[in-house]
């Protein structure tokens, strides 16, 4: 607590006017965005400027098309701010920015316009056609040893350590993409690999000490751009993690902060009280309204101010940037409810008139539709709040999934849980467009939920892969892995065996699999493929049944084809299915092709399904 009592104080201290003496020349510590691109949708761009006494500039442009409209200060005498317009006219290319005191040149920093990729601005965001694949890079597979520990970064190399940096990095997830690609998936999501500077427990990255710097331990900014070039290659859509609520202790601006308000501070450390539900409770207090958005997450992490407009732009330019950068498919924004709101959605809303056909999802974890639900962009909410924000994470399907395939059937137990959380769907203006997941980094690993299961495993990957909404699963599920949350996450968060020269086996390939881990792995490759290719699986109707007998049984249907998936939740008792019942949607249907096994079932007045299972069925 010593070390977060000096950071404190030097916040306070940060807005002390340096040295008065300005006769030499002026280094520029930072400029951020270091470049842009021309001919983008928004002409406006926000440069800021890091370097010492750099107030006392003036700041000239001279190139075509490029005007500046504003040059704003703030108390801190080390920063300036550029409010730039680029006109449809400007053309792709280099200008100096020149920064003069007293009719001389203090610095000069030669900007670029760079020439936008063709179609940059429609570029398809994912959605309902994807399934996505939740890599923890530091734990996924080590493609380059000689950026294990890089001088300059203070975590270092320490594989035995479950909380230590254990090497994996982005040509680790380059050299696997033909196995993703062969697992059937179409887009991969990253957690964060911006970089980490933090003394200690760095590897998951969500403390950001530079925010326009990939981690110099995953690789550089261009491995990023390369490893998006060869997923697209593959047909793989690359997601970027992006933190908005906080950054480092370590960042480079907490020595010297830009204001006041740049980020939120307290005479002594002060928690998040971590009660999201704070955020639309019609009785909140404004006390606890306000730890929720303004505690910091963490000690390590600074909470950022999102009502300074300066920083809102800044995140806001940032999160295109990588965009346009590494010719992104999709973004994920962690922690979305303890960020400022009113703020997160102009956020959203920026990044959405960019790229219109883009997708954006929030890290939104609540317990109930109606709690997630107020995060989606034109929810009929009771404020009148529209967050703009497309996309968030179905948790509260997550908590049915969890439950209902490891518990004995009764009224509210069970196969019911997924029929009801599916139930409340009308809470969501586009439930289609909903984030879906039986793990993640911050979970139970759900094989260790299941007690190492089968069966209840195909269940669950099953449903997940065929009901509505995009479907993520997580390193590792495909061949079984386990871990406890209660164990501490790194413990949880394991390496990928094979993934580092030497392992003693590497599950990237079948014969580096055991028997049990090729039937999952066989089992899902299957299942993803097929749902790969078909889109009634994407944009299929979604009609369901209330669950009889142990059983559950919906039905995905477009003009194209009607899929049956029926379920058995019995542990011993294989279960017969009378399509009566379900003649709103049969009629019409004599045969079936079973997706999984490719039987033909030529008689499909009953249908019997095996006792804990799942049967697919494509109707005919």
């Amino acid at each position: 607590m010593n070390g977060l009592k000096t950071l404190l104080i030097a916040l306070s201290l940060t807005f002390i006017c340096g040295t008065s003496s300005f006769a030499g020349k002026i280094k520029l510590d930072h400029v951020e965005p270091m470049f842009w691109w021309a001919n983008m949708t928004n002409p406006k761009l926000q440069v800021m400027i890091h370097g010492e006494n750099i107030s006392d500039c003036r700041v000239a442009i001279d190139y075509p098309g490029v005007t500046v409209e504003r040059v704003i200060k703030t108390y801190n005498p080390n920063y300036l701010f550029l409010d730039l317009l680029i006109n449809k006219s400007a053309q792709a290319g280099t200008f100096d920015i020149l920064f003069t005191n007293k009719g001389k040149t203090k610095a000069t920093y030669n900007y670029e316009l760079k020439q936008r990729r063709a179609g940059s601005a429609q570029r398809k965001g994912f959605d309902t056609s994807d399934v996505v694949y939740l890599t923890m890079p530091d734990r996924f597979s080590n493609g380059n040893p000689d950026n294990d520990s890089v001088d300059g970064m203070n975590d270092k190399l320490d594989r035995e350590n479950p909380d230590g940096r254990h090497g994996g990095d982005i040509q680790g997830i380059i050299n696997h993409l033909d196995y993703l690609q062969e697992l059937g998936i179409t887009a991969i999501w990253n957690t964060p690999l911006m970089e980490d500077n933090m003394a200690k427990v760095s590897y998951h990255t969500y403390a950001i000490s530079d925010f326009y710097k990939i981690d110099a331990r995953y690789g550089t900014n261009e491995d990023y751009a390369r490893l998006s070039a060869e997923a697209k290659k593959r047909g793989i859509k690359l997601i970027i993690d992006i933190v908005t609520n906080h950054s480092a202790s370590a960042h480079w601006w907490m020595k010297d902060l830009p204001s006041k308000d740049w980020v939120h501070t307290f005479p002594t450390f002060t928690n998040s009280n971590h009660r999201k539900s704070t955020t639309n409770d019609p009785y909140v207090s404004k006390v606890d309204y306000d730890l929720n958005f303004n505690g910091w997450f963490d000690t390590s992490m600074p909470d950022l101010n999102q009502k300074n407009d300066l920083l809102l732009t800044y995140l806001t330019q940032n999160t295109i940037w990588w965009i346009e950068f590494a010719d992104l498919g999709g973004v994920r924004v962690d922690t979305y409810p303890y960020n400022d709101k009113d703020a997160m959605a102009l956020y959203a809303a920026a990044i959405m008139n960019e790229y219109p056909n883009f997708n954006v999802v929030g890290e939104t974890w609540l317990s109930t539709a109606a709690e997630i639900s107020y995060w989606q962009e034109d929810a009929l909410n009771h404020d009148g709040y529209n967050s703009n924000l497309p996309c968030v994470m179905d948790f509260s399907l997550l908590e049915a999934m969890t439950k209902a395939f490891d518990e004995k059937e009764n009224w509210n137990k069970g196969l019911i849980r997924l029929y009801n959380s599916l139930s409340f769907d009308y809470f969501y203006p586009h439930p289609e467009n909903l984030f879906t997941f039986m793990e993640n980094h911050d979970t139970d690993r759900m094989m260790t939920v299941l007690n190492g299961d089968m069966r209840k495993y195909k269940m669950l990957m099953s449903f997940l892969l065929t009901t509505r909404g995009i479907p993520q699963l997580y390193y590792g599920g495909e061949i079984l892995m386990e871990g406890r949350k209660s164990d501490g996450d790194g413990v949880m968060r394991i390496d990928f065996p094979g993934g580092w020269e030497g392992d003693a086996r590497n599950a990237f390939t079948k014969e580096g699999r055991t028997e049990r881990e090729n039937e999952a792995f066989d089992f899902l490759k299957k299942l993803l493929n097929y749902r790969k290719d078909n889109p009634v699986l994407h944009t299929g109707k979604l009609k369901h049944f209330v669950p009889q007998d142990e059983t559950y049984v919906y039905f995905r249907s477009n003009e194209e084809k009607t899929i049956m998936v029926i379920m058995n939740n019995d542990e011993d008792k294989a279960k017969t299915v009378d399509r009566k019942r379900f003649d709103e949607v049969m009629s019409g249907f004599i045969s079936a092709k079973n997706v999984m096994t490719d039987e033909k079932l030529n008689d499909i007045s009953t249908i019997e399904v095996p006792a804990k299972s799942v049967m697919i069925l494509e109707l005919r």
